[in-house]
């Protein structure tokens, strides 16, 4: 499966897909806020001081992410520190790790500079240092987008998958954490599964003992991300145990059963060796490679699923309906490729019912369900897959086609106006929101102000920025928030 296409060769519309990224990437805003300081304070740690110890991280961070964990003093409080005497984190190090290669010469440049005159404070929050981070995360979720558009693109017709790209891309929360709060997780975790996803398809059941490695490495990453990826593994265990019935049907293939034992080894000690990142930072942080620093927040037995998909308190399918369009297309892909379908959809099915036994299910504050954002990929397989459905039904009735892009444009247009309203806080970002004040700015305010709040993003960012941060202050502080992030099981993640 070539990332390009026909070797060598890039086809108008994907590069048209470059095009629209490229013109995006001034939407980038560089601050590193919320649960971004969690994960940005492993880079910033590592880099600036060489430790993991994140309290000037914590002091420096954010007003509302410093709330319930910084006195009025300045000093952290005590229930900010674990039992091994380390301030707690328990943001994943993955998105440290994928910044590193853009963050390490970026500082390198910095200090250079600095040494010439040019005065840059190589503190790990100068504009340098921030702009790469952003940027990187840009890229990465443009990746996601790009790696789902080459597996619909080897299943549909070029046209199709192009549809399905633009959809997902601009018809989900991806933007939200793609452009708008770049240093949380959730671009870089839909790129690692969408990395995996691809690897793992273009590879075949049938992978060479190097590929099973690579793939092994690819799942480490993406556990290394976001812990809730573990679900992906389900692809590789399918081929596993297909495999293994396989050979115990055929016992004269004994030869080979030795040789796939092997493989499958290699798969899970190279999975061991890309997460270790992980384990050390909870062993340095909590004393135990197996602490992750959540605590008890699971209810295995009573989980909110319909609340997940159409709650007002950030639904997945209320907030961002065409990722149900995607959830329903996977059934479509069951007549291209029925195994395919079925594994991408009861990913789907198992990933759900871990988001709605989590205690935030909600993601607190979240443009729509944001956990979801790691299967980007798998839902722009399942549009294109509706869409490529509705496409052969009505293959004389080219006006339905049309009709049903126009749909796709229609919704995207609908969330674009959504986040702006998120964004600008007309609508709250904690908790359910009115889908009659919703429905009425979208309507009414939505074409009233982006013109100019837009012109004001552009030019008066930080002022923006500053703006956005005191009304959430004042929000948390109406709200009585004031310590929302104990010790032992910390509430956002």
């Amino acid at each position: 499966m070539s990332l390009a296409g026909k070797p060598g060769r890039l086809s108008p519309r994907a590069k048209l897909l470059i095009l629209v990224w490229v013109l995006t990437l001034p939407l980038v805003n560089p601050w590193v806020r919320g649960d971004g300081v969690g994960y940005y304070a492993y880079i910033h740690a590592s880099l600036i001081r060489g430790d993991l110890n994140f309290k000037s991280e914590w002091q420096h961070a954010n007003p509302s992410f410093r709330m319930g964990r910084v006195n009025a003093d300045g000093q952290l409080k005590a229930n900010q520190y674990t039992a091994n005497g380390h301030v707690i984190n328990h943001f994943a190090v993955g998105p440290a790790m994928l910044w590193a290669p853009f963050l390490v010469p970026a500082h390198g440049i910095v200090l250079l500079l600095d040494r010439w005159g040019w005065h840059i404070p190589a503190n790990g929050y100068s504009r340098p240092y921030v702009v790469t981070m952003g940027l990187a995360t840009c890229l990465y979720g443009f990746l996601a987008v790009w790696l789902g558009f080459v597996l619909a693109r080897d299943l549909f017709d070029e046209r199709v998958a192009f549809v399905a790209a633009l959809g997902i891309w601009f018809g989900s929360s991806l933007p939200v954490y793609m452009y708008f709060n770049p240093s949380w997780a959730h671009a870089q975790a839909a790129f690692v599964v969408a990395l995996f996803l691809w690897y793992w398809r273009s590879t075949g059941p049938k992978r060479t003992l190097r590929q099973w490695i690579w793939l092994g490495l690819a799942g480490g990453l993406m556990l290394d991300v976001y812990y809730p990826n573990v679900v992906l593994f389900l692809l590789p265990l399918a081929d596993a145990l297909g495999c293994w019935t396989r050979l115990y049907r055929e016992p004269e293939t004994r030869q080979e059963g030795w040789r796939r034992l092997a493989e499958h080894s290699a798969f899970v000690l190279a999975v061991v060796i890309a997460f270790l990142p992980t384990l050390v930072t909870r062993a340095i942080i909590y004393g135990s490679p197996f602490q992750t620093g959540y605590g008890e927040l699971w209810s295995w037995t009573s989980p909110k699923l319909l609340a997940v998909l159409f709650s007002s308190d950030h639904g997945l399918f209320s907030w961002t309906p065409l990722l149900a369009v995607g959830v329903v297309g996977l059934l479509f892909l069951r007549r291209r490729d029925r195994r395919l379908g079925g594994l991408l959809f009861l990913v789907f099915v198992l990933f759900y019912y871990l988001i709605a036994c989590y205690q935030d299910w909600a993601g607190i504050s979240s443009f729509g369900n944001r956990f979801f954002i790691s299967l980007t990929a798998i839902f722009l397989v399942g549009l294109a897959a509706f869409l490529d459905g509705i496409k052969r039904w009505s293959r004389e009735r080219r006006w339905v086609w049309r009709a049903s892009c126009a749909a796709v444009g229609l919704l995207v247009i609908w969330n674009l106006g959504f986040i702006f309203q998120w964004g600008t806080q007309l609508v709250p970002e904690r908790g359910p929101i009115s889908w009659r004040k919703m429905a009425y700015n979208q309507i009414v305010v939505v074409p009233q102000e982006a013109r100019g709040k837009l012109k004001r993003y552009f030019l008066n960012r930080g002022g923006m920025m500053r703006r956005i941060e005191q009304h959430d202050m004042k929000t948390l502080k109406e709200q009585g928030v004031k310590a929302t992030v104990p010790a032992a099981q910390p509430s956002a993640r």
